[in-house]
């Protein structure tokens, strides 16, 4: 695992935000004496949208939480962190908790929804048929989680089965942006904003929706370990209170000039971009979901596509409730 030095992280506290390898925007409101850090490891990207939010309006203090941004390498270290108490909260693809659960027997749940992932199919620009990519290389982060099922389920669509193309995993989108950029061998991937427009900039092809025959999808969410939120039942419902308020203020039209500087500071994009990117998240039928609610069809789907790619649970999904204790956010909801 890279040592902390190595990641790049962002410390709420004393009405500031101190940024490590990343612009970051000032944070209103200071952290009381004794209020605990919480640590919350996600990936870089526009997912991370309601927490920039929440730290530029000072949310997080209103709600009486000091927090530490990290942004995770891969998928493996998010996971393997969250259940040795490295960090108490995660933003990830909802399947990864699924898979610390059925793979690492790691006692983890869901505690929020997010949105579906605005992931793309991003290949070489000679590439015309995902077919093509028989006896080519393919990158990923973990080989059996989450986008890696979602691209595996793409090729085998095109009639591509496991053993018909190489998955290298590289790690997180970043790293997939790079390895494509730099190895023209690596031919294909999934990527999300705003690395899709890093992609199609570098001269790569965006190839359409990754999750086009799946139909909804669940991407992203909130977990953490279920022993962690008994113990801290009432810091991780304040915690959802400043994501969902932070959602909010990011959607409502009136804070659209101000939400989209926020992502040109944060996310390094042009206004251009950032202005695309902000009519993507802020779609009514396509972008957040409304207050983080999470999407039952979409995650239903989310353990279909494990069951099938992966055979787990002999290809026959649980019941999602299985993985989801929506306690802690129907609390939050009703404390707005």
């Amino acid at each position: 695992m890279p040592k902390q030095s190595t990641r790049r992280k962002v410390l709420l506290g004393s009405g500031a935000a101190l940024a490590l390898g990343a612009a970051v925007g000032r944070a209103p409101g200071a952290k009381a004496q004794g209020t605990p850090t919480l640590k919350v490891m996600t990936f870089p990207g526009i997912t991370n949208f309601p927490i920039f939010a929440a730290q530029h309006k000072g949310l997080f203090a209103k709600h009486g939480i000091a927090m530490e941004l990290l942004y995770t390498p891969n998928s493996r270290t998010q996971r393997e962190g969250l259940a040795k108490g490295d960090h108490q909260i995660i933003h990830t693809a909802s399947d990864n908790p699924v898979a610390m659960v059925e793979l690492a027997k790691a006692d983890t749940v869901i505690v929020t929804g997010g949105d579906h992932g605005f992931n793309q199919i991003i290949v070489q620009p000679e590439i015309n048929s995902l077919a093509e990519l028989r006896g080519k290389t393919v990158v990923v982060d973990a080989p059996n989680t989450a986008f890696a099922l979602l691209l595996y389920k793409a090729l085998k669509d095109s009639g591509l089965n496991k053993g018909d193309y190489v998955a290298k995993s590289v790690g997180g989108t970043d790293q997939r942006l790079e390895a494509m950029t730099k190895d023209k061998t690596n031919l294909a991937g999934i990527m999300g904003i705003p690395f899709v427009f890093r992609a199609t900039a570098a001269g790569l092809k965006d190839f359409g929706p990754a999750y086009q025959s799946i139909g909804a999808y669940q991407s992203d969410c909130t977990a953490v370990m279920r022993d962690w939120a008994k113990a801290n039942s009432d810091t991780l419902v304040r915690y959802i209170k400043a994501i969902v308020e932070a959602r909010r203020w990011l959607l409502d039209p009136a804070n659209k000039a101000e939400a989209t500087a926020l992502l040109v500071e944060r996310l390094k994009l042009t206004p251009d971009l950032a202005a695309r990117a902000y009519a993507t998240v802020s779609h009514p039928t396509t972008g957040f979901a409304k207050d983080a609610k999470i999407d039952m069809a979409g995650f239903r789907n989310v353990l279909k596509l494990r069951a099938e790619i992966e055979g787990q649970w002999g290809g026959n999904p649980p019941a999602p409730e299985k993985y989801l204790d929506m306690s802690y956010y129907d609390k939050a909801l009703a404390g707005l």
